[in-house]
């Protein structure tokens, strides 16, 4: 339970950080602890969309104890229209294409076929939320799974891609592997493909992550955008603390570029300590016992 509940909390907290800064242009501000109000006038602590979906793609697995996307559907459905699976009842921030998605399925769309499938569905919308699948231990229809998952908003070819790359590392991160193996093992199972895929070339960056410049890293809400400057915060730093600080400080898609990040500090780094998920940031977390809770009654028929 512990690196699951680390990986999760991990995601929150970096989620809360980001949400007061959501679109602020990088270096027009600093973030340096948890802060509140700006964009979304929230207190501090508020987690946003990426937590909600993420704790009802874990409610769902709880629940029936396996991955069953119809029934995670259901909870999106249910998050957006009940104020489920939020921190104070609300539903606040919303990507667009996570709620046209939700508005098929409503419609009637059977939710297997609800994710937008064109070149302009590649959003960050379902990477932010797939870290529950892909912290399960490897089995033979785990990416089947994730992928049905992902689709339920988003179902372009370079939107999966980059959810195979996080869970690949995500899963080396799982089993023990150091950060840079962990990252750099997981890119490297995709290589060939990013090399002679024109489609993937975007992602041409990762293969030289550690190299990047600050200048170079893109913080928006394009899922290799997203991906990229994830990684390279992750890569780039030594503790969470600093890890989920220079993910916000990236600027634009500030909360859910933390969130990606900081579920594989959370993993790493784990909670508390020097280098961990500092306590005081997670005491500010509104439902953390429940959030907690959950993870701990994760019980995986596979």
């Amino acid at each position: 339970m512990n690196k699951f509940y680390n990986g999760i909390m991990g995601l929150v907290v970096g989620d809360a950080l980001g949400v007061p800064v959501e679109f602020r242009k990088r270096d027009t501000f600093t973030i340096t602890d948890m802060t509140g109000y700006g964009t979304h006038n929230q207190p501090p602590g508020t987690w946003s969309d990426d937590s909600s979906l993420t704790l009802a793609t874990l409610d769902s697995m709880v629940k029936l104890g396996k991955v069953d996307p119809a029934d995670i559907m259901q909870n999106f459905f249910h998050w957006l229209n009940d104020g489920m699976f939020t921190p104070y009842g609300k539903v606040f921030d919303v990507g667009g294409g996570t709620r046209r998605a939700i508005a098929r399925y409503a419609n009637g769309k059977d939710a297997a076929k609800c994710g937008g499938k064109t070149r302009m569905d590649n959003g960050n919308g379902a990477l932010m939320r797939i870290l529950p699948v892909a912290m399960l231990p490897n089995y033979p229809e785990k990416e089947a799974e994730l992928l049905s998952v992902a689709h339920l908003t988003h179902a372009h070819f370079i939107s999966d891609f980059a959810c195979r790359i996080y869970t690949a590392i995500v899963e080396n991160l799982m089993n023990g592997m150091k950060k840079e193996e962990a990252v750099f093992s997981g890119i490297e199972k995709f290589k060939g493909q990013i090399e002679s895929v024109s489609m993937l070339s975007e992602f041409c960056k990762l293969i030289d992550l550690e190299w990047l410049k600050r200048t170079f890293v893109r913080s928006s809400g394009y899922v290799v955008d997203t991906l990229e400057a994830a990684l390279w915060c992750f890569l780039n730093t030594n503790t969470y603390r600093d890890c989920v600080l220079t993910a916000v400080n990236l600027g634009e898609d500030t909360d859910t570029v933390a969130a990606v990040a900081g579920g594989l500090a959370g993993i790493y780094y784990g909670c508390g300590g020097e280098s961990g998920v500092p306590d005081e940031w997670i005491s500010q977390i509104p439902r953390r016992d429940w959030i907690k809770g959950l993870c701990a009654e994760l019980i995986f028929e596979n």
